[in-house]
């Protein structure tokens, strides 16, 4: 009766394999998370975007919302405060608001906030529009972006002439009621304002916007906004979808380190700044070969400079032109032209700059003073090259005749009449009518093409010469 347990033990001691596979698979049945949506209570994320819309919130938005996908989230809530911002960026979130699996809320918060220009495209592709008292939104007439290209598809302009600006700024005014209507159209919403707003450049508050049927809800906080989305039905994907965020916990989600170093990194004026600090890093690095550090962060802070270009729009032409500036400028440390080659760079970097960012877009100019002052520390730089450039050509090189004639060198061997010597910190063929032995002081006395005419040194002649000190006062005559 009491051998069972014992032959059940040691029938699993003898399998100790069969022991291992079962807690193997009890340890993965833990590790394995519960699937999306398989726990009970209800979860919304909430993004924040405070300030101009570039590609870094665009970036922030994108995986925010795929974030959120994936998560099971019943609703994301964009709690937005902008006064507008890059074309390009609004609209890449427009798309990601539209493609998304789940409903997005754009929420226009906390009191004073707005909505202008990009936030009114952002707010009318979400699912559900909502405000916060005191706030407003509007003003969405397109501001020019870029030098601007030409029509359409490269069609040409009436009467085979360039358009004019007014044109221009009608086309774009024209695409963007469009797009604004087309969205206002798709979620319901008042698209006769949208077409105003385009315009007109007209604005809402809260209040009249709710009136008007701009945005679905009024609600002083989020908890107040989840209260009011609950129960409503959206379409997602074109299917409808009931909101139901009754109880749902707010997973905030702040801008992370890589969002807030991407919109460092994208503003023009920053941009600018890398860029020239390269370029000043690597002049140094020229300048005094070895020092490394110069080199280093110079090449670090030209490489985010132009990856923070490239997600910008810019103008083509400004930026050839900086190049072009930049390449003068570097070009001063290896050919001196004595500040010509290197002023000229200053001058293509400065009209370069002042081209590049042709935008009006809120929080993307480029302000006059700073291109003024990267302009000056340019100058400044290029100068002290010129400087050190007409020193050195001043300065008797070591190894003409007039500099090396009456010098003193050393010998670098034993020779009969021909060897080399060290003169001037520099190897040379010399010729001597006297048998010379190694370590021996000489003095030039000519030269004949690439070799030198040498001579012993008298030390009692010459008891200065260099690398031979004064003899001693009290050595004895005969050196015993």
């Amino acid at each position: 009766m009491n051998r069972q347990p014992a032959d059940v033990s040691s029938r699993i001691g003898q399998h100790p394999l069969w022991a291992t596979l079962c807690l193997l698979f009890l340890l993965f049945l833990l590790a394995v998370p519960a699937a999306p949506g398989a726990n009970a209570a209800p979860s919304a994320s909430l993004l924040t975007v405070d300030g101009p819309i570039g590609p870094a919130y665009a970036d922030y938005i994108e995986r925010g919302i795929a974030g959120a996908a994936a998560r099971g989230d019943r609703l994301v809530i964009l709690q937005l405060d902008t006064p507008g911002g890059l074309d390009t960026s609004m609209r890449i979130i427009v798309r990601a608001i539209l493609a998304a699996p789940l409903p997005v809320a754009c929420f226009v918060a906390p009191s004073g906030a707005r909505a202008a220009s990009a936030g009114t495209y952002i707010l009318y592709a979400c699912h559900i529009a909502a405000m916060a008292p005191g706030t407003n939104l509007g003003a969405a007439t397109p501001v020019q972006v870029g030098a601007g290209p030409g029509p359409p598809g490269g069609a040409p302009s009436d009467a085979g002439k360039p358009a004019e600006p007014s044109a221009m700024e009608h086309k774009a005014v024209n695409d963007a009621a469009a797009y604004l209507r087309g969205l206002a159209q798709l979620r319901g919403r008042n698209a006769v304002w949208a077409e105003a707003a385009v315009r007109q450049s007209v604005s809402l508050s809260a209040e009249d916007a709710l009136a008007a049927k701009v945005v679905d809800i009024v609600a002083r906080d989020v908890p107040g906004l989840l209260a009011q989305a609950n129960g409503r039905v959206v379409g997602v994907g074109g299917r409808p979808w009931r909101v139901d965020v009754a109880g749902a916990a707010v997973v905030e989600l702040p801008p992370d380190w890589r969002t807030r170093l991407l919109a460092t990194i994208t503003h023009p004026s920053v941009a600018l700044i890398l860029l020239s600090v390269g370029v000043y890093g690597l002049l140094f690095e020229f300048m005094s070969p070895g020092a490394v550090l110069p080199g280093v962060a110079g090449a670090i802070c030209l490489l985010l400079g132009l990856y923070g270009l490239q997600l910008l729009p810019i103008n083509y032409s400004g930026l050839a032109l900086i190049f072009f500036g930049l390449a003068c400028m570097l070009a001063e440390a290896f050919l001196p032209s004595f500040g010509v080659i290197g002023f000229g760079g200053v001058i293509a970097f400065v009209i370069g700059a002042l081209l590049l960012f042709d935008t009006e877009a809120p929080g993307f100019g480029l302000p006059l003073g700073l291109v003024a002052s990267i302009g000056i520390v340019a100058a400044l730089l290029v100068g002290a090259t010129a400087q050190v450039a007409l020193r050195t050509r001043r300065r008797p090189r070591p190894g003409a005749l007039g500099a090396l004639e009456g010098s003193f060198g050393e010998m670098l061997g034993d020779a009969a009449r021909e060897g080399w010597a060290n003169v001037g910190g520099e190897t040379w063929q010399v010729v001597a009518d006297t048998p010379l032995r190694q370590g021996e002081r000489v003095r030039v006395l000519g030269r004949r093409g690439r070799v030198l005419l040498v001579a012993p040194l008298d030390l009692s002649a010459h008891p200065a010469a260099p690398g031979r000190g004064p003899p001693a006062k009290d050595a004895p005559a005969n050196g015993h």
